[in-house]
């Protein structure tokens, strides 16, 4: 399979079926306990913020969540005999 072919599956898995949804939920939950863990004296006024930190805190558990289901649905699709 070439490398376009591949990214389009994985492109198209990664924005249906509630991927993304769910993806946000779980960025959500784990972003803002890992805010709160991480930058919990910069959130309270006790050090500086930093905007970009505080974004990537969400955005790697997006990025996982995402991972994880398009992994997942790629891996049925090789199990699953052709025209299933």
């Amino acid at each position: 399979m070439s490398v376009p072919t591949l990214l389009r599956r994985v492109w198209r898995h990664a924005v249906s079926d509630g991927v993304p949804r769910r993806s946000l939920a779980v960025a959500a939950v784990v972003g803002t306990i890992l805010n709160l863990i991480n930058h919990g004296d910069a959130l309270i006024g006790r050090a500086p913020l930093s905007l970009t930190k505080i974004a990537l805190t969400y955005l790697v558990p997006y990025c996982v969540a995402t991972y994880g289901a398009v992994a997942y649905r790629l891996s049925l699709e090789r199990r699953s005999p052709a025209g299933d």
